[in-house]
């Protein structure tokens, strides 16, 4: 019988080495290498008896191979069957991710009410007893009789459970703290989690049954194990948001059935999880008026445009070097706006501290997000108020030059359905449309300058 060996194992990439490195030779991670036990394998040390099968017969042709109607299950949540793609794709295996208590399993509990109602639904936990499990759904409202549930932290009887139960949709909460007995390392190691990943791919595929399974994250905030777990699985969505505040954002990293650009918004009260159907109105709630250092953006986050608000505040610094603090822009990017204000429009601001904050934990990760962010700075550095039915958006060069950006007729829609009056948009986006078909009055601009006398 041949001896279990050491190894050691890079937790980004799934890269194997008999030693420790300190950079992975695969991903160049700094310090992601963590020990393991290697398994022997069953054919070590003697040949297969058996030849490959042949599969030829398994061969189809695409225009021969048929798709049913109803291909996607809804999970009652509108929300979530947009970043889904348009619902639960049936076969598939979605890993979602999150911090603890964000709102992970509140929000398949839910789903299964819904679900529950046409389909029967198995939900395998290893981290809570069936009891604690009906207190927590007894608290949601979760009360279909399609529901069952099942404590297990064995993979493989997990495995074997879900094949001869066939239930129409599975649930494994989580995937770090199932393992399978035959692999000598601890549940939640990268060997076990890739395994036990592995195993319930094939289950989902083999009997088209869609799976969703819970991943918890590291210290780092990304989902815990290695990249090649997030190759495996068809979905990976992420729970975002403080766990103190209210609303959280649910992204979809990977979506083989889907885009990657939408984003669900939710809001965690006493009953679980809510739907925020306007999640611009709930951005924009409690916006400061009469106020220098605040203006409106509006960013696409998919086919949706949502508009957050923007703060700036310069004050005079105390230190020898000027502090520069952003939540939810990039730090270097507003590195870029604050040189392009000082070398074009002569605004010193190198005694100054910045500090950029987007209300409400959202991001701005879009170029379009530049104009605002200026003229955010340029109304707090002068102490001069933006108009609070002003919106802006665009992307900033170089130069000092005004960028035209995509999808602007969707965007003056939001803008326009959120009450705004004026609308600051790039001279070369507005070539694109008819400003008459707005009431909305629209400003075209192609430089700083000429945004900035917007601002009285």
């Amino acid at each position: 019988m041949a001896k279990s060996r050491y190894i050691y194992i890079c937790n980004q990439c799934g890269y194997e080495s008999s030693k420790w490195n300190g950079k992975c030779p695969s991903c160049n991670a700094w310090n992601s290498f963590e020990e393991d036990i290697s398994q022997p394998s069953a054919n070590s040390g003697r040949s297969s008896s058996k030849s490959a099968p042949d599969l030829s017969e398994q061969i189809l042709e695409l225009e021969k191979i048929g798709t049913d109607s109803d291909v996607r299950y809804d999970t009652g949540i509108g929300e979530l069957n947009r970043v889904l793609g348009g619902g639960l794709v049936k076969g598939s295996l979605v890993l979602l991710g999150g911090e603890p208590g964000i709102g992970k399993s509140t929000i398949l509990l839910q789903i299964c009410q819904f679900l529950g109602n046409e389909y029967s639904v198995l939900y395998v936990s290893g981290e809570e007893s069936a009891r604690q499990i009906k207190l927590r759904a007894e608290r949601l409202g979760v009360d279909t009789e399609n529901l069952y549930i099942l404590t297990s932290t064995d993979a493989e009887a997990v495995a074997e459970t879900i094949s001869s139960c066939t239930p129409d949709i599975a649930i494994i909460d989580s995937i770090q703290t199932v393992s399978i007995n035959r692999i000598t390392s601890s549940p939640g190691s990268i060997t076990q989690v890739r395994e036990c990943t592995n195993l319930f791919m094939h289950t989902a595929k083999n009997l088209e049954i869609p799976i969703i399974i819970v991943g918890h994250v590291n210290k780092d905030g990304a989902i815990a194990g290695p990249k090649v777990m997030e190759h495996i699985v068809d979905a990976v969505l992420y729970f975002e948001g403080e766990r103190h505040q209210s609303y959280r954002l649910l992204r979809a990293v990977k979506n083989r059935f889907g885009s990657t650009n939408e984003i669900g918004v939710f809001e965690m009260i006493d009953k679980g999880l809510r739907e925020v159907e306007n999640p611009s109105q709930m951005l924009l709630s409690g916006r400061p008026l009469n106020v220098s250092g605040t203006c409106v953006a509006c960013v696409m986050e998919g086919t949706r445009p949502i508009l957050a608000e923007v703060q700036a505040l310069a004050s005079k610094t105390s230190y020898s070097a000027p502090r520069r603090m952003v939540t939810g822009f990039d730090f270097n990017r507003l590195n870029i706006i604050i040189a392009v204000l000082e070398k074009r429009l002569g605004i010193f601001m190198g005694s100054l501290d910045v500090y950029l904050n987007i209300v409400g934990g959202f991001r701005l990760d879009e170029p379009a997000g530049d104009l605002p962010v200026a003229m955010a700075l340029y109304s707090g550095i002068m102490d001069k108020q933006i108009d609070e039915s002003l919106i802006a958006f665009g992307e900033i060069g170089l130069g000092g030059e005004i960028r035209s950006v995509s999808h602007i007729e969707q965007r003056i829609k939001e803008a326009e359905r959120m009450g705004f009056k004026t609308c600051i948009i790039p001279k070369q986006s507005a070539n694109s449309i008819n400003p008459e078909k707005y009431s909305i009055n629209i400003i075209p601009a192609s430089t700083l300058k000429q945004a900035f006398s917007v601002i009285r």
